[in-house]
Formats: structure tokens, C-alpha cells, sequence
């Protein structure tokens, strides 16, 4: 799940201590075109050299713990009372300014279902997973048949495309954006705003205003006039929560699943498009997509690194000593690639005869995990969109060499930049045969 804030923290007070290291003292920078080219050479080195817990130098040199580790990683994520999810705990607040770039990532303390810790955030919970829970599956499925349809229509008749931008980006937000109640006209504005806020550049402050306004309006509107809709069901609650706890809820859930959805399909068509083991997609063997997905989540999951939790007190993990308020990164794209466990689900798959293993930490683990109706509304959308992608324009094939396709410079978010391809031009949806 990325992390859709993007406001100025207030530092809790009694902040300072931090981790005994910086990049003089072999910490590894976070940073850099090993992350985006790469990433497993990268985490080899630094599980050779540090072993399952990595100290890293975040930019602007603030220091941090990269978990690398499958079972360091699990232990982490299932002790939600010694690592929480509690940023207002880091040792490092007094030194970080209001400008730092990854600010957006790391999140500041408040109301909401992704940046609330213990009691508060079950009582989050409570209200935002009956409301996912409740989305009909086929129906996510239709808006997706119907959305993925008008997507494909604005390009098939000239033959090429870019896949990211003009399909991947753009399908998981406008299939959210209904499922939380907006009606289509807005869907477009909230797609641009997410982009905006995923490119993190100068309008990045700008569009998490707009994106605030929105959902605020949705609020309003969806109280004046309930529907079959998240936001309504949230609103239906017994528990009453205030319009802002209400907007920063919706405000995760649909940015927490806009990009990182967008780059499991991007990453799956990838695969597809350049792996003999996976061609059969394209050729109408929709068992091979399944099987894109999930090899997708082992190996070049949409979240590489995830920030992150806070130690609660003095801790040691992976003969690392963890003091307290030291910020820990969830190292997902990391411990799914740690050769023990690697080694232990080869082996399961060998002897169950089947062709794949879900044991993966690409939707991480523990009480702070990305819920599973969330889980399965990502895959109903990247699974659809795919497979009405190759029904669509069957004859899908790369523009460009496999080497020149860029990865998104980011060491927490793996994903192309572009997906260029070209195909046989094709009617639209509303052509008379």
C-alpha cells in the first residue's frame, strides 16, 4: 500500500536519540539505479554484508532499518505492540524538515485508517473493511469490463499505446472511484490528482488539497443522499467519526490502491509480453494470467519497501540492536526473495504439483496489513483488466526492445515509467460490425 499523505508533520516532543549509524559508518544509502535496475542483485549484497536487517541512510542522511529478512520481516509485522505502526514515535522528528521529500511516504500522525496505531486504528478498521467487504465482486467485475472497454476504445484504432499511461494508471482509480460512490465525470479529475500526487512533484501539494476536496464533498453528498456505495456504508456505521476521520479514510483506500494495482498490471503485462513461460496469456490462456500475477508478487511486487513501523522500546532483531523510536522499512520485495523461504516454497510446489504459492509478503502481514477485501478488489481489477486487454487486442506485442523499458526511480515503488506496444488496429466497442 503507498501512503497517501502529503501534510507537514507536528513533531512529538521528546524526539532525538536515533540509530547508531550513518553512511560513514556502512550504512546503505536508499537510493539509486540498483533500486530501479536491479533490486535482487541489491538485496543479495546487502543480506551478504548486514545479514536480515540492513541499516540504511534514507535521503537527506536520516537513518533507518531496512528488514530484509522473510522471518525477520514476519516478526515484525506480527508484533504490532513492540513495532507499531506509530510514526509519532521516531527519534528523528526534531531533525526532519517540513520539505523532506519523503515526507508523503512516511506519513505524519493523524486520523486515519492508515496512520492510526492499537485502539484507534481497529476502531478504523471496524468501520472500513465491512464496507469493502460488502462490494459485490461481480459487480466490481462489470464496472471493470465496462471501464477497461472504454479505455482500450481510445486507442485501438491507431495500433499502439502506452499500456502505463493509458491503461494501467488510469483503470484502477476510475473502477475505485465508483465503488466509493463518484460518479464517472469526476473519476477522470481523481485519476489526474493521483498521478499528480504519485509523480511527487511541484503540484504534488496541490493535488492532495484537490484530492481533500473531493472526498470531502463526496461525504457531504453520500449523507444527503446514501447509495450502494463504500463511502455510504462507512457513513451507515454505528460508530459516528468525524467528516475528516470519514475523508482521510477514503483517501487511503483509494490511493492505497491506485498505483500499487496500476503496477500489478503493468508488471504482469510486462511479463507476459517478454517471458516464453507466460506467452500463452496472449494467446487465450487465461491460466497463465493467474500465474503472471502471482510470479508478479514474488518477484517485482508494486511495493518494494514499505514504511514502515516504529520500535515501542529497545529491541534486538537480526543480531541488529534496535533502539528506541528507530524507524523500520518493511523490505516486502526483499524477504520474498530470501533464499530460505524461497527454497521452502519450491519445495511446496514440487510436491502439491501446483503451479504457484501465495505465501508471498507483497500485501504485507500482521494487524497492519492491507485488509483483504482490499486484497481481493485489487486482484478482481488487475485480473480483468488484463484479461480484457488480450481479448481486446490479441496480437499485443512490446514497440520497443525489453532493455530500453524504465523503471520509476523510486527504491519503495516498483513500476515502469511506460509500457509502449503495438498491435492490429481493432474496432471500438460501439462499432457496427
Amino acid at each position: 500500500m503507498t501512503n497517501p499523505s502529503s501534510a507537514t508533520p507536528v513533531p512529538p516532543a521528546g524526539g532525538g536519540g536515533g540509530c547508531p549509524m550513518s553512511s560513514g559508518s556502512g550504512a546503505v544509502p536508499l537510493s539509486g539505479p540498483g533500486f530501479h535496475t536491479e533490486p535482487q542483485a541489491l538485496y543479495r549484497s546487502m543480506r551478504r554484508d548486514h545479514g536480515p536487517v540492513v541499516p540504511v541512510e534514507l535521503p537527506g542522511g536520516f537513518p533507518a532499518w531496512l528488514v530484509i529478512g522473510y522471518r525477520e520481516l514476519h516478526q515484525v509485522t506480527s508484533d504490532g505492540e513492540l513495532y507499531p505502526r506509530d510514526v509519532s514515535l521516531w527519534n528523528q522528528w526534531e531533525n526532519i524538515p517540513a520539505d523532506w521529500p519523503l515526507l508523503p511516504m512516511v506519513g505524519t500522525p493523524m486520523p486515519s485508517i492508515y496512520f492510526t496505531a492499537g485502539a484507534e486504528h481497529r476502531r478504523h478498521v471496524e468501520m472500513v473493511v465491512p464496507a469493502l467487504e460488502a462490494a459485490d465482486p461481480f459487480e466490481i467485475r462489470q464496472h471493470c469490463e465496462q471501464l477497461a472497454d472504454r479505455l482500450i476504445d481510445a486507442v485501438c484504432s491507431r495500433g499502439t499505446a502506452d499500456l502505463v499511461a493509458e491503461f494501467a494508471e488510469p483503470l484502477p482509480v476510475l473502477v475505485l472511484a465508483r465503488l466509493v460512490g463518484f460518479p464517472d465525470d469526476e473519476g477522470a479529475d481523481i485519476a489526474q490528482v493521483l498521478k499528480d500526487l504519485a509523480d511527487g512533484g511541484p503540484g504534488a501539494q496541490k493535488a492532495h488539497l484537490r484530492f481533500g476536496e473531493h472526498m470531502h464533498r463526496l461525504v457531504a453528498a453520500k449523507r444527503a443522499h446514501p447509495g450502494d456505495d463504500v463511502t455510504s456504508r462507512m457513513l451507515a456505521h454505528p460508530e459516528p467519526f468525524t467528516d475528516e476521520e470519514y475523508a482521510l479514510d477514503l483517501m487511503a483506500i483509494t490511493a492505497a490502491g491506485h498505483l500499487t494495482t496500476a503496477d500489478w498490471i503493468g508488471n504482469s503485462t510486462r511479463l507476459m509480453l517478454t517471458e516464453d513461460q507466460f506467452a500463452d496469456a496472449l494467446s487465450g490462456g487465461r491460466h497463465s494470467v493467474a500465474e503472471a500475477m502471482n510470479e508478479v508478487l514474488w518477484e517485482d511486487g508494486p511495493t518494494q519497501i514499505l514504511a514502515g513501523r516504529w520500535a515501542s522500546r529497545d529491541a534486538r532483531l537480526g543480531g541488529q540492536n534496535i533502539a528506541r523510536g528507530d524507524m523500520l522499512l518493511l523490505g516486502l520485495g526483499a524477504a520474498n526473495a530470501d533464499p530460505h523461504i524461497r527454497q521452502q516454497v519450491t519445495d511446496q510446489v514440487v510436491r502439491s504439483g501446483q503451479g504457484g504459492n501465495s505465501s508471498h509478503l507483497a500485501f504485507s502481514h500482521g494487524e497492519y496489513r492491507c485488509p483483504f477485501p482490499a486484497q481481493e478488489i485489487a486482484e478482481i481489477i488487475a485480473r480483468t483488466g488484463i484479461e480484457v486487454l488480450l481479448d481486446r487486442l490479441p496480437d499485443l506485442e512490446l514497440a520497443v526492445p525489453a532493455t530500453e523499458l524504465v523503471r520509476r526511480p523510486s527504491a519503495f515503488l516498483r513500476g515502469m515509467t511506460a509500457l509502449p506496444v503495438r498491435f492490429t488496429p481493432v474496432r471500438t466497442t460501439g462499432d457496427a460490425l
